[in-house]
């Protein structure tokens, strides 16, 4: 039944062969995936993928497949009677929007909390929003630039808090289209020195030593030249920065790939950089932020990847992380103004046009990033640039 997918997969390059084909009919016979699509997706995904770099690719052919398809006709009782007695969301009135417009953050948070503890049964109207006095008006994935919302993010930017488990994935390293310009870009980077043993034949050093030695030649070695540029990429993931994943991967594919660097480290974030960054958000691997200005220097080169689309609260409120449940302890401008101060030759890469920088938290990064460049082949010219102007100014 399921053979066309299994070849769609290998068609799409995935290493499908006979034994991955009846191992996935072992475990359907066996109940494993019960009558469940989702269950039946982390099952095949488990048995066809090698590594976790397989699970985009898998994803992708997954969703062309069953596009489409309807859940089970199994489904408890239960849940057909929550569906069929869903009620519509009911609009706010003019005072119940004034009164949002002008909550605080911690006036948003007890309400949530309020609003939690009498939560007894379902509630219906998609994700709730607190601050509007009940369910949102826009539905599942709704807008309004304050509230806390319940649930995922949506597809819109300024929920001021989200309280749901975030899941983020790491971006793929093997992308291969359009990158090469953003390398060729990237070479511009190199910062050439001479280290180590001297054991390079110095041909000019021989030649006029050799004409001082009176025509006996005299051989000058000198160390090889070797790139010392190393390079910090810290990359906003999830929420508003999904449209813009694309790009940042042939960002991220290219700096991979590159072999110019001394030293290369990526690190994650989700729209802000607190007291932890992430090695590999899809598994929360973290560094303290801490540990990272103490490990790497001020020698390094720091860029920053980022829409800087977000509440204002993030930036300037304790506990203003848009993840409810992260209580951050100092605002997020704060740890971007150590990391300005700790890497001087540093800049922000916003893949947004420059006409949409103008919102309160773009001004608020801007204030301690003045370096802010478009994430464009002309706009990372002009940021590699400066950074070696910034380098060359500082003595770095």
């Amino acid at each position: 039944m399921f053979i066309g997918f299994l070849y769609l997969l290998r068609a799409q390059g995935l290493k499908i062969s006979s034994h991955e084909w009846l191992t996935l009919y072992q475990a359907i016979a066996r109940g494993h995936a019960g009558e469940s699509l989702s269950r039946f997706y982390y099952l095949t995904r488990a048995i066809c993928c090698r590594t976790e770099w397989d699970f985009d690719l898998f994803d992708r052919c997954f969703a062309e497949f069953f596009e489409g398809v309807s859940p089970s006709e199994s489904l408890s009782e239960d849940f057909e009677q929550w569906l069929k007695n869903a009620k519509p969301p009911r609009p706010l009135t003019g005072e119940e929007q004034k009164a949002l417009e002008t909550l605080s953050l911690e006036e948003l948070r007890q309400q949530f909390e309020e609003r939690m503890k009498q939560q007894k049964d379902r509630h219906d109207g998609g994700n709730r929003w607190i601050g509007t006095g009940g369910t949102s008006p826009f539905g599942h994935g709704g807008y309004h630039p304050s509230g806390i919302r319940v649930g995922g993010e949506g597809q819109h930017q300024h929920a001021l808090q989200v309280a749901s488990r975030r899941d983020f994935s790491n971006l793929r390293k093997d992308i291969v289209i359009d990158t090469r310009q953003i390398g060729l870009a990237l070479r511009k980077l190199r910062l050439w020195v001479r280290e180590g043993h001297p054991d390079e034949l110095d041909l000019d050093g021989t030649i006029e030593a050799t004409g001082r030695n009176a025509g006996d030649i005299q051989l000058v070695f000198r160390p090889e030249r070797k790139n010392h540029m190393k390079l910090l990429l810290l990359m906003d993931i999830g929420g508003s920065m999904t449209y813009h994943a694309r790009l940042c991967e042939q960002l991220f594919s290219a700096a991979h790939q590159a072999a110019h660097f001394k030293k290369f480290e990526p690190l994650y974030f989700h729209n802000c950089p607190y007291e932890y960054l992430f090695r590999d958000i899809a598994h929360r691997e973290t560094i303290l932020t801490k540990d990272l200005l103490a490990t790497y220097d001020a020698s390094w080169m720091l860029i920053m990847v980022g829409d800087a689309a977000m509440s204002p609260f993030e930036l300037t409120e304790v506990g203003g992380s848009v993840d409810y449940y992260h209580r951050n302890d100092e605002p997020g401008l704060e740890w971007i103004q150590r990391l300005k101060k700790h890497f001087p030759s540093s800049v922000w890469l916003n893949p947004e046009p420059k006409e949409a920088w103008m919102r309160p938290s773009n001004q608020l990064i801007r204030s301690v990033f003045p370096d802010m460049f478009p994430l464009t082949l002309d706009g990372l010219d002009d940021a590699i640039d400066r950074l070696k102007s910034l380098k060359l100014r500082l003595g770095l």
